[in-house]
């Protein structure tokens, strides 16, 4: 299908490790709950039924696109990572976090998961909400597209919602280890279908958002999460090549999961790395090299600081980037999603701020 053609394609060349005239930028979260237009689309539709309606999905992606016109570098199609236990036949409610009524308990409920996914039928809205979108964005700049990672997916399939302890789901890794790889691996080929369709479907750049990797010894992060996340990244590229179609910038957002950023850098297969507020941005290109592009990194608290705050810390994120050179192989961004009580105008301050100090 032909699209508009970009007129931004600033994030594709850092995301690709090139030196840009200034840093790429948009944030984790984007078209959420912080834009008052957000929550008048939310007023009337409930939150699956936004992710489930193209038409509302593309709304609500194009908004923060609208209102910070010329400052942001990217969209991310609004979505939830919760849609891939949804499309292997889990009940998820939101209310306002996410509730599974029926959980897994014992490997046993694995048998309860649909035996045989199709990613198409189950999140053809997904595509067609992408396709949609990139229309609508006529070329303004690229359009993301994203996936939960297996660990993550794993452990809200398992603690049936949000969680402080993630006592259940660790108990899976020290009582079923063998059992916790399958249903990890299972998940992770459901992430590649859904990735390889939303890049047919028009996405530029993904991203595999690992929330909870911070949550694992490095140990486990090793033995559980990152074959799960390698698995993904070959199995998306063999796919996009046997069907002939160019691959796409992968990103994998590791939270938490800073000790692990050489091996990441070395061995998971991603194109960048996403690198929340607790790693100085000196220390993780020491750690990757060259190797990835990193994205990150200022702590979201920093947007409730006030301008002077918000700019003070722009500035010194820029500077730990950049090391004195023009940028190479960075997005700006958080160090992970804009929360509810941001003043829209705040961020806008950030994005101007990014514009100032990210130049080479």
């Amino acid at each position: 299908m032909a699209f508009p053609p970009l007129k931004n394609d600033l994030i594709l060349r850092a995301a690709r490790g090139e030196e840009t005239e200034r840093a790429p930028v948009w944030v984790m979260r984007q078209a959420g709950r912080y834009l008052p237009e957000f929550q008048a689309v939310r007023a009337k539709h409930g939150f699956f039924e936004v992710c489930r309606t193209p038409e509302l999905a593309k709304e609500v992606t194009l908004q923060p696109i609208r209102r910070y016109s010329g400052l942001i570098d990217a969209a991310i199609i609004f979505s939830d990572i919760l849609v891939v236990p949804q499309a292997m036949g889990m009940e998820v409610e939101m209310n306002p976090g996410p509730h599974f009524p029926d959980p897994l308990v014992t490997p046993a409920d694995i048998e309860k998961l649909t035996k045989v996914v199709d990613v198409d039928k189950e999140l053809g809205y997904v595509y067609e909400a992408i396709t949609q979108t990139r229309h609508a964005l006529n070329g303004e700049v690229p359009l993301i597209g994203f996936s939960g990672a297996p660990w993550t997916l794993f452990s809200y399939m398992i603690e049936g919602g949000g969680t402080k302890t993630f006592q259940k789901c660790k108990t899976w890794l020290f009582k079923y280890p063998e059992e916790s790889k399958a249903l990890l691996n299972r998940i992770a080929d459901v992430c590649i279908d859904f990735l390889v369709g939303q890049i047919k479907a028009g996405a530029q750049l993904v991203q595999v958002f690992d929330s909870w990797a911070g949550e694992l010894a490095p140990h486990h992060f090793q033995e559980f999460s990152l074959p799960s996340l390698q698995r993904i990244a070959s199995g998306v590229r063999a796919k996009l090549a046997s069907e002939k179609i160019p691959a796409v910038p992968m990103t994998l957002f590791p939270k938490g999961a800073n000790s692990q950023l050489i091996l990441l850098a070395e061995q998971s297969g991603y194109d960048v790395i996403g690198v929340d507020w607790c790693i100085d941005p000196v220390d993780a290109r020491q750690a990757v090299g060259d190797k990835v592009a990193l994205q990150g990194n200022m702590d979201p608290m920093a947007l409730y600081g006030g301008r002077e705050a918000i700019e003070r810390e722009v500035k010194r994120v820029s500077e730990r980037f950049k090391g004195g050179k023009a940028p190479k192989a960075w997005i700006c961004n958080l160090g992970h999603g804009i929360t509810p009580g941001v003043d829209p105008e705040d961020l806008r301050w950030f994005f101007e701020c990014v514009h100032k100090y990210s130049a080479a």
